[in-house]
């Protein structure tokens, strides 16, 4: 939906559901969330009831799950089945992410989605392959986050190919005329590094987050929780088997219904999917201006199951928030801006032979910028831009204490590590012993259930770090023109901005990638301000900083929830961590191959001279390529100006937003907390200005209108289906958009042989 750097956090309940990454994902409203047996919710508290020998518990979440007695003992669940069908799922989560990123800038989590696939897959292995190596043999719960490690990790890395890597062509810095496919070797090393650079240096942070200071600091992880306890639910008897195979069922038929209802509107794109209201009452009333002019503002319902499921995902407050704020950006705001001078439509139809369709404009231009009044879509995407930053920087800031005592704790340990080194060579130092004696073990910590011989070793990860930053210097060094020093702050700046996003996303089951991002751009932007860059290098390293430190706290944070998972499951970490990193790999190769499909299909993604009075409509939007775009002119190219009344504005609801932040923190607390609920989510609504269109706000209310109705009148039936039909409708057309892009570049698609029917000037 927007610049999206941020994985959206799924509530944490669903039984199934994808990752919402890309950059500013709306928090999730967890207020309407069931909590029962082992569902959690994004406020959830420190146990859950589950029900034991008929006996209803409270049971610890700090601690590993008790699971059944009679579950088969797993003495190696890193398995080749287990890791090839995690793979291939979270290949199908990449693809379909990629779509979905570059049209509305989310991306999801392959997590759910795994685990509940993965079951049904290794369950009817367990069942058919008896006798077969390899593909049979029994099936437990620790196999199964195998799977979810292993799509996890295929899955991953997309948010830099629906930002910064687009946005670099976009400005031009990979060279006039240039095509991705002509760059790929460049995009898959900074995406080696990205990858690998946060998996190695998160490994160590394991016990750290999940072991030492997870109560102390609240480290509940909603949805990696809620993954732990959806395997152990379908993994606890013939009970849990049936419910679970309900879960696959209703989550299979709902990605082949919608993966064919995406290709099949391709062909009839007017009828099946884009449903241009207004446009109908120009034609049936005979050529209305009034009709048109609300046409032109974006004011159509698109059929996009996705963002249905996304609705579905998320909840009433941030789809009425999101669908507000397209009111107040293409309803109110935008026409009144055209209306008094301060911006401009460009004419869609021909002045000289209208043909009816006099009044009907475009306000998303983004050529030109600082030279030419303004479109709407440039002038409100500062404003977008600056509230998604200010609320993502006033939500990290206020959890300040949090933040400080986790660094504290890090020191602590690191100094008492140090020490214990030094003593084993016979030296010491009384400082490093101070700071580590300061460390003390509390009542509350936990002993890692984990054996020596089942952690990563730490030679793994030590030299693939190191290995990684040399390799990441030289690389990006002589490809990408980015000085060693400028290479090594971005890596500091990937591991503070993990440790941060993994701390706060954590709590609150939102993952700060947006305030990452950004706030890395903007220090390469002051580090490269008067070094003699050119414009175009500086543009070009800017990006590629904030597309490294983002992308790298991306895996980490993947990983530490991974970590999570297992922790609560049993599963030895070392396994999880091979899985992951195989997984890793995969997407290395996986994710700029599917990059080069759909550039190579959809040229619009990546041309800055792409013409649609020329070549047609794109079918997508890349706000998050905007925004990055944005911010990287912003603060490198003096020619780009930010329209004067833009700024203000921009200010005033930074500051709003950052104001509603402290007062939902401090003063909405204890008996005035059953109010947060009611404020506005800003996010959303920021979200909605920088997309160019309200179709989604529209598509994502109707799905969290069915979601609040289906939980308040068939609250049974939601809690066994409601999530597996979001997570379906969601990863059914994302697939159906790679399918597309390859009927595309096969010269079969709907511009083919399809029809526009009903569309504005014949034309979708």
């Amino acid at each position: 939906m927007a610049d999206v750097d941020e994985k959206r956090a799924i509530p944490a309940a669903a039984s199934s559901s994808m990752r919402p990454f890309a950059e500013s994902n709306p928090p999730v409203d967890h207020t309407e969330t069931p909590r029962e047996h082992g569902e959690v919710a994004g406020d959830e508290k420190d146990d859950v009831k589950v029900e034991v020998t008929g006996e209803v518990v409270e049971e610890d979440l700090y601690l590993p799950l008790v699971m059944l007695a009679e579950l088969p003992h797993e003495p190696n669940p890193l398995t080749i089945r287990a890791v090839t069908v995690g793979i291939v799922l979270g290949a199908l989560v990449s693809a379909s992410n990629l779509y979905l990123g570059l049209k509305t800038g989310f991306t999801f989590s392959a997590n759910m989605f795994g685990a509940i696939f993965g079951y049904g897959i290794l369950k009817f292995f367990e069942k058919a392959g008896k006798g077969i190596p390899i593909i049979g043999g029994v099936f437990g719960p620790q196999e199964n986050s195998i799977i979810q490690a292993a799509a996890t990790g295929a899955g991953g890395i997309s948010g830099i190919f629906v930002a910064g890597i687009p946005a670099m062509y976009q400005l031009g810095v990979m060279g006039e005329g240039r095509k991705p496919k002509e760059d790929i070797g460049a995009i898959f090393t900074i995406t080696l590094v990205c990858s690998f650079l946060g998996l190695f240096f998160v490994t160590p942070l394991r016990k750290f987050f999940i072991i030492q200071v997870a109560r102390e600091l609240k480290l509940m992880f909603p949805t990696p929780t809620a993954v732990a306890l959806t395997i152990r639910s379908m993994h606890a008897g013939a009970a849990g088997s049936l419910d679970a195979i309900k879960k696959l069922k209703c989550l299979g038929l709902t990605f082949v219904a919608c993966l064919c209802h995406r290709v099949g509107s391709y062909y009839a794109i007017g009828i099946l999917y884009d449903w241009h209201v207004f446009t109908w009452i120009h034609i049936w009333s005979g050529y209305t201006s009034w009709a048109m002019n609300i046409e032109s503002w974006g004011w159509y319902f698109e059929w996009t199951p996705a963002f249905i499921g996304s609705g579905i995902l998320i909840g009433l407050n941030p789809a009425i928030s999101m669908f507000a704020g397209s009111v107040l950006a293409w309803g109110i705001i935008g026409p009144v801006l055209v209306h008094y001078g301060e911006c401009i439509g460009i004419a869609q139809f021909d002045e000289d032979d209208p043909q009816g369709w006099e009044g009907y404009y475009s306000f998303t231009s983004l050529k030109n910028l600082g030279t030419v009044t303004p479109s709407p879509r440039y002038w409100l995407l500062w404003p977008g831009v600056m509230v998604m930053v200010c609320c993502s920087m006033a939500e990290l800031l206020v959890q300040y204490k949090v933040i400080g005592v986790g660094f504290k704790s890090l020191w602590q340990q690191m100094a008492s590590n140090l020490n214990e080194m030094m003593i084993k060579r016979g030296k010491t130092s009384p400082f490093l012993a101070r700071q580590g004696a300061a460390r003390h073990k509390a009542a509350f910590e936990v002993e890692d259930p984990a054996r020596e011989e089942d952690q990563v070793k730490d030679w793994w990860w030590i030299v693939g770090l190191l290995v990684t930053v040399v390799l990441g210097m030289i690389i990006f060094q002589f490809q990408w023109e980015m000085h060693p020093g400028l290479t090594l702050l971005a890596c500091v700046l990937a591991f503070l901005f993990s440790f941060l996003a993994i701390q706060i996303g954590a709590v609150t089951d939102t993952t700060p990638l947006t305030a990452a991002s950004k706030a890395s751009q903007l220090i390469f932007g002051a580090a490269t301000s008067g070094s003699g860059f050119s414009v175009k290098h500086a543009q070009k390293i800017n990006l590629v900083a904030g597309g490294l430190a983002s992308g790298g706290a991306d895996v980490a944070n993947s990983l530490v929830s991974d970590f999570r998972t297992g922790f609560l499951i049993g599963t030895p970490p070392v396994k999880q961590w091979v899985a992951q990193a195989i997984g890793t790999f995969v997407a290395v190769w996986l994710a700029p191959g599917l990059f080069v499909l759909f550039t190579s299909a959809y040229p619009c993604i990546y041309d800055p001279n792409y013409d649609p009075k020329v070549s047609g409509n794109c079918p997508f939007f890349v706000p998050s390529v905007s925004a990055w775009k944005a911010v990287a002119q912003a603060v490198t190219d003096p020619a780009v100006k930010i329209p004067r009344t833009s700024g203000i504005f921009s200010i005033v609801m930074g500051i709003f937003s950052v104001l509603q932040v402290l007062f939902r923190h401090y003063y909405l607390v204890g008996e005035r907390e059953k109010y947060q609920k009611w404020l506005p989510n800003w996010g959303a609504i920021a979200l909605s200005w920088v997309i160019p269109a309200p179709v989604f706000a529209n598509a994502a209310l109707l799905g969290a209108i069915i979601a609040a109705l289906w939980r308040k009148y068939a609250i049974r039936t939601w809690d066994i289906y409601g999530y597996a039909v979001a997570a379906g409708m969601i990863a059914g057309e994302g697939l159906g958009g790679v399918v597309g892009a390859a009927l595309t570049l096969g010269n079969v698609d709907g511009t083919v042989y399809g029809t526009n029917i009903a569309c504005p000037m014949l034309e979708c």
